[in-house]
């Protein structure tokens, strides 16, 4: 086995429960041998691959901003079709919405205890992701506003990041018709741009519930 391809694949488990329990019971509620215990090895042994929580957390909040980023640029790069390019975002951030919760809870709660650089980074990193967006919701929103806009897309972001205050409720749908639910939301909510429907929105609208679900 690569000794460097185990050595990340444990930094993801260390990060990944590590999330998990800060975002259950708070930064300063989690200790460095829980996190140990968690992922079966020692508190001490954490050493090796962290120099502590702190650079945990830093690593969490900074490394998500960097994949957003990432992603969302190769999506809007994969196709000329602005329609397609908002569409590919919106489900990239549903992935992330869903599947990531812990780190929504982290970012809202726990950004502030980053140290300057780590948290201007971020921040940084945020702001060339929402461009991203910005520029794919002018395109297929021509008369709006760069303010309208700027508005829209972070109302959008605010409607997908609030799955975590679903919880564990029973009647909840299943991860699949969430996501549908989450798409079409979000396109309504950019509809509002317009008063109405953008060309070629509404198609991508009606058509979300027949295609097969990727998420």
């Amino acid at each position: 086995m690569n000794p460097t391809k185990t050595a990340a694949n444990r930094r993801e488990q260390i990060l990944r429960e590590a999330a998990r329990l800060f975002a259950e019971r708070g930064f300063h509620g989690v200790g460095v041998d829980e996190i140990g215990a968690a992922v079966g090895i020692s508190g001490p042994g954490l050493y090796r691959h962290f120099a502590g929580k702190d650079a945990m957390l830093a690593e969490l909040l900074v490394g998500i901003s960097d994949r957003l980023l990432t992603a969302g640029r190769m999506r809007v790069a994969e196709t000329d079709d602005a329609v397609e390019a908002l569409d590919a975002l919106i489900r990239g951030h549903i992935d992330f919405a869903i599947d990531d919760r812990p780190l929504i809870t982290l970012h809202d709660r726990e950004l502030d205890r980053l140290r300057d650089s780590d948290r201007k980074l971020v921040r940084q990193l945020q702001r060339q992701y929402v461009e991203e967006w910005v520029g794919v919701v002018r395109r297929v929103h021509p008369d709006a506003t760069e303010l309208e806009v700027r508005a829209a897309v972070h109302a959008v972001f605010g409607l997908l990041n609030s799955t975590p205050h679903l919880g564990a409720q029973s009647g909840l749908p299943d991860r699949s018709a969430m996501a549908v639910l989450l798409h079409r939301l979000a396109l309504s909510a950019l509809e509002a741009l317009d008063g109405g429907t953008a060309p070629g929105l509404r198609t991508t609208l009606d058509s979300a519930a027949d295609r097969p679900v990727t998420y």
